[in-house]
Order: C-alpha cells, then structure tokens, then sequence
C-alpha cells in the first residue's frame, strides 16, 4: 500500500501512532534528522534522532502561489547542531522535508513540508529555524538581461569555462588574517596583481572550512605578502596554516573573456548594445548647423 494511503487508513482508525519527523540537508551535503517522538526512527536513508528537543509550529499553508511557511525549534546540542555552525551560516538556504509519520510502522507516511530554512537565530541553548516552501523561488526574477557585460557566472552551464584549470586557482595555506576578512600568502608570485579580483576565496581546512567569499580586492608587489580582501568577515574564524583556494576574478568584459580565459565562445554579454541616450543627439554634435540637408 502507498505510504500515503497507509497513513490515511491508519488515521482513519481513531486510535493514532504519529509523530512528526523533518530531513535538513545542507548546501555542503551534511545530513540531519530529527523527530518529536521519544525513539529514533529510520527511514529514506534518514536516522531520525528523539533526542534533538526539535518541535515545529503549526504549518501554514495556501492554495495558489503564497509561501508555505512554519518554524522548527529545538535545542543547540554537539550531537545536532551546534551553535557555532549557525553563526557560520552553514544552514542558510539548507533544504528541509517534514513528515507525517506513523511510528509503529514507519511507512505509513506523507509528506507535509517541502522547503528550505529563511531565518535563523540562536540563543539560550536553543535555535529557532524559520522554514519557507517552495513557492518562495516563484517570487525570485528570473530570465535573461540585454546588457553588456556578461551575465553568466564564472564556471557556470552557461559560461562553461572549467575553474579547475591550472593557472586559475590557487590552493595556499594563510600566512596571516585581519579581521577574519583580510588574507596574507606567500608563494603566489606567479599570479598577476588582481587577478583573484572578483573571484572566490574558499576556505578548506581549519574552523572554517566549507566557508566562501567574494573577493574584494588583491594586491600584490615585489618582496611583500600578497592581501586579499574579501567583502564581508567569514562567519567562522581563519587561523594562520589554514589551507585557501583562490579562484580567478572575472570583471564580466568581452576582453576579458577573450584574453584572460579564451572563453569568447561562451561570452553572454551584448557589447555592441547602444547606449541608453543613442537616439538622442544634441545639435552641435551634427557636422552641418545651417538648417539642411546633413547630405
């Protein structure tokens, strides 16, 4: 019998063994789950752990395209999660499956929740999780923009360049941090300056690893350490020996695709677009000014 069905007919029966179970699988593919029974359950590959306090508010739901949304609870613990991975942002954007789940006979189930996790804030031993369905992309623009530079993103389907080439990272240890946002090395005099510029740093070892960030700037001369700034602090603290990958800036420009990475294939910019004043042209700018024929 469909587990859905099985659950219905269990229901049905006036005497009731449900409890409710949620998944969270984070961007870095790191699995939890949990459940408010008082035992584990096991099911879809999912160990649903008793132990975790986690609780859940009523679900709101709509028909039509409004937002599903809800709020799971629980406790901060080492066995789940830990506080320290929220302050880092480890479970922003995680996807969330929530359960209904007949205990005495687990596959007599449905599904109630499908999402992700919006907000979510910590404090005195325990975290609160804001969960948003998914309608919450239907309200995200999507489509193409006519611009001239280019829209994709660096390693993209679309741009398909391969970041793995060699030349176009770099994976050193740090040298020295300031402010959990500024990076020193050593041993990258083969690149020229600026050219992790609006590239990715992404930590790899250390407290922080799984962590990433937007390069802000990356200067480099003779004799001295080379800076990267990023343009927000990580979330988690860099020490010195932690191990970085530095990847390739790309400043979106048709020459840029063209010399620096032999990408022009894939360029998805429209360079030779006019300019938003093109159909107006001041008088003086005509090289005949006596009222005829510009012939």
């Amino acid at each position: 019998m469909p587990t859905a069905q099985a659950l219905h007919t269990h229901l049905q029966a006036g005497v009731a063994s449900v409890c409710r179970a949620w998944s969270v699988t984070r961007k870095d593919g790191v699995q939890f789950g949990f459940t408010d029974h008082d035992c584990d359950l096991s099911f879809d590959g999912y160990t649903f752990k008793a132990d975790s306090g986690l609780s859940a508010k009523a679900l709101q739901q709509a028909t039509g395209l409004s937002v599903d949304n809800t709020e799971a609870m629980g406790a901060l613990s080492d066995a789940s999660i830990r506080e320290e991975d929220i302050a880092a942002g480890r479970f922003d954007g995680a996807e969330v499956t929530a359960w209904l789940v007949n205990w005495a006979n687990v596959e007599a189930r449905r599904v109630m929740f499908r999402g992700s996790i919006g907000e979510m804030r910590r404090g005195g031993g325990a975290f609160h999780a804001e969960l948003r369905g998914l309608t919450e992309a239907l309200g995200r623009p999507i489509g193409r923009g006519y611009q001239k530079p280019c829209s994709a993103v660096l390693g993209d389907r679309n741009c398909q360049f391969d970041l793995d080439t060699p030349g176009y990272f770099a994976e050193v240890p740090v040298l020295a941090t300031a402010e959990n946002r500024v990076f020193e090395f050593e041993g990258l005099a083969g690149f020229d300056p600026d050219w992790f510029q609006r590239g990715r740093l992404e930590i790899i070892s250390g407290a922080a690893a799984g962590l990433t960030g937007a390069i802000k700037r990356d200067r480099f001369s003779s004799g001295v350490p080379r800076r990267v700034e990023i343009w927000e602090p990580l979330r988690a603290m860099v020490a010195a020996g932690d191990v970085i990958r530095l990847v390739a800036g790309c400043d979106k420009r048709m020459e840029s695709c063209r010399v620096k990475f032999s990408n022009l294939l894939n360029f998805q910019g429209f360079p030779d677009i006019p300019e938003d004043d093109w159909v107006t042209v001041h008088p003086t700018l005509a090289k005949k000014q006596n009222g005829g024929s510009r012939r």
